[in-house]
């Protein structure tokens, strides 16, 4: 792509495409909001994901046509993010569709059974996840949730307001 000698076009291509492949990005997020690479729903998981393996196909690219064919391609997933995001804020019924609820593993200082179950956590990944925010006894815990990107939340201190729980799915 750049020189006839194979080490000097590999270190040429691989800093040339990593700089404009970054610069691409940085462009359709400024363009589309940093919402776009948000890890709210797990759609916006995959998105973050995708755009990473485009990227780097688009880095490790020998030839224009498939670099040009990674920023066609990246333009495109966040173009499906933001109408996928737009559908969402419009629509319950599409976002009902799309979109997983969140889990109480436990509630109220006691683990939910079913729900470790059910999602396949195990009590152990939970007591690290209350380690993980200085929980110090469980009879403080007011919530951990299982969120839609399969993050966890520990709420624990001495009162949770509802809100905070309101769509939280109890098994």
């Amino acid at each position: 792509m750049f020189f006839e000698n194979t080490l000097a076009d590999l270190a040429a291509r691989g800093f040339v495409l990593s700089v404009v492949g970054l610069a691409w990005v940085m462009l359709l997020i400024r363009i589309v909001g940093l919402r776009s690479l948000s890890k709210m729903t797990n759609f916006d998981f995959v998105m973050t994901v995708a755009l990473g393996s485009v990227l780097a196909a688009a880095v490790t690219a020998d030839k224009w046509a498939v670099v040009g064919q990674c920023l066609s391609a990246m333009a495109g997933l966040f173009l499906v993010q933001w109408l996928v995001a737009r559908a969402r804020k419009d629509s319950d019924a599409f976002e009902d569709a799309i979109q997983n609820e969140p889990v109480f593993l436990m509630r109220d200082g006691e683990f939910c059974e079913d729900a470790l179950k059910s999602t396949r956590v195990a009590r152990s990944d939970v007591i690290a996840k209350l380690r993980e925010a200085n929980v110090l006894s469980l009879s403080e815990v007011r919530a951990v949730v299982l969120e839609t990107t399969g993050d966890v939340s520990v709420l624990h201190g001495d009162r949770l307001d509802e809100t905070l729980v309101e769509n939280v799915r109890e098994t």
